[in-house]
């Protein structure tokens, strides 16, 4: 059986390892820290927008567990917030657990605490890596899932310092690239000021910090929109996330709530004192980042050049998903690009072509487009979603938007890719 080693548990790491697994491989999932899914534990929003088509276009492809697992740990659907039609809102209480379950379900084996750090190559081949337990893996194939945030220095560089966010680097080490530890030169995303990275684009706060009024309202509606005071609107941050679908006047503005569990606020970071002077936010407390007053982690600082195969070049049996693979935003993105790096992985270890996703669909669209965007240096200072701002429209525009399951599973049919993911 083939072993397929995958570096870092977010929502990329476990599609491509629960793909793996499918396709027959032994799969083995290194986590730096003690808990999975990354920046999934703290965000929560799918099927927004372009999402929708997304998330359905893997449902017929047959790569769609995970997007299932949150359907059913969904607290809200079919929300309308500003620039954002139909979206879900997965429980990220109850998410990681039901995660966990299905990785089980199909034998992935989880190693917490061991952060990657070596890897011993062989004729442009990665043989083994070994953690900082000093525990060495072997596999035929490695699929480098690790993100673009961190380490401590870069959130200090090129940030506000480090917030103390969910990954954690004071406690579990910063961030290690595998793709740099194969001897691959990594691409740097910018702003458009020119400098590097981009910060994550909101925070959470503890639901029981806040006003009775704000937390019934959330819990009912799913949605709450408080009217900042205009002396305290914020004028500089939008401009900095990562999101940039939500860089719309009414996140200035306003204060935009979501229920996950917590509240989310959708904005990158607003001082404590600002905040607690907006009525009904005046014992307000941040659960993620514990610094959100001050800023938020930097992204988008390290990706590695791929195909649209997400095949890294540079190195024959390395492969990448998520962030990692470009300058995609959000969690769908990142299950979709996770999907396909797990089936090329083991396409590729038993010695098979590896597929790269036809144009006519949103996923392959978005895939090939954004390596084609990273080319050029205006494209680098841009960020991809399904869910908003230069993609979606791209969507709209090659009408690949819609909100029909039954026409997306006759797309995906008519061009030969039904239910792919389970053969």
């Amino acid at each position: 059986m083939d072993r397929v080693i995958v570096i870092g548990a977010g929502w990329a790491g476990c599609a491509a390892a629960l793909q793996a697994a499918k396709g027959g491989a032994d799969v083995v999932l290194l986590e730096r820290t003690d808990m999975i899914l990354g920046t999934g534990l703290v965000g929560g929003i799918m099927r927004n927008n372009g999402r929708f088509t997304a998330t359905e276009e893997m449902i017929a492809m047959g790569g769609g567990e995970l997007f299932k697992v949150c359907d059913n740990t969904s607290r809200h659907t079919g929300i309308t917030f500003p620039g954002h039609k139909h979206a879900s809102l997965y429980d990220v209480s109850r998410i990681e657990g039901a995660v966990i379950i299905m990785l089980m379900k199909y034998g992935v084996k989880i190693h917490y605490n061991s952060r990657v750090g070596l890897a011993h190559m062989k004729n442009r081949k990665i043989i083994t890596v070994t953690t900082n337990k000093e525990d060495t893996f072997e596999g035929d194939v490695f699929i480098d899932t690790t993100g673009t945030a961190g380490p401590i220095h870069n959130c200090v560089k090129y940030g506000n310092g480090c917030a103390m966010c969910i990954i954690r680097c004071p406690s579990f080490g910063g961030r290690i690239s595998l793709t740099d530890a194969a001897g691959v030169k990594e691409i740097i995303g910018t702003k458009k000021d020119g400098s590097f990275g981009a910060m994550s684009g909101s925070c959470k706060l503890y639901k029981e910090s806040l006003s009775d009024e704000i937390v019934q309202e959330l819990n009912e509606k799913g949605v709450v929109m408080v009217a900042i005071p205009e002396h305290l609107c914020p004028q500089d941050t939008l401009s900095k996330k990562a999101c940039q679908q939500y860089a719309l006047q009414e996140y200035a503005a306003n204060i935009i709530l979501l229920d996950t569990g917590h509240a989310k606020l959708m904005s990158p970071y607003i001082p404590l004192d600002r905040l607690r002077s907006i009525p009904g936010f005046e014992r307000a407390r941040y659960a993620d980042p514990y610094a959100g007053g001050l800023g938020n982690s930097m992204r988008y600082i390290g990706m590695a050049p791929r195909d649209n195969s997400l095949k890294v070049e540079g190195a024959d049996n390395l492969f990448c998903a998520g962030e990692k693979a470009g300058l995609l935003v959000g969690h769908t993105e990142a299950i979709c690009t996770g999907v396909l790096a797990g089936y090329n992985a083991v396409r590729y270890a038993l010695g098979q072509q590896r597929m790269e996703l036809p144009v006519e669909t949103a996923v392959g669209d978005a895939i090939a487009y954004v390596k084609k965007e990273m080319q050029t240096e205006e494209g680098l200072t841009k960020k991809y979603t399904f869910s908003g701002s230069v993609y979606f429209e791209r969507m709209k525009q090659r009408d690949l938007y819609t909100t029909d399951p039954q026409a997306i599973q006759q797309k995906i049919e008519k061009v030969g890719l039904l239910d792919v993911f389970n053969h």
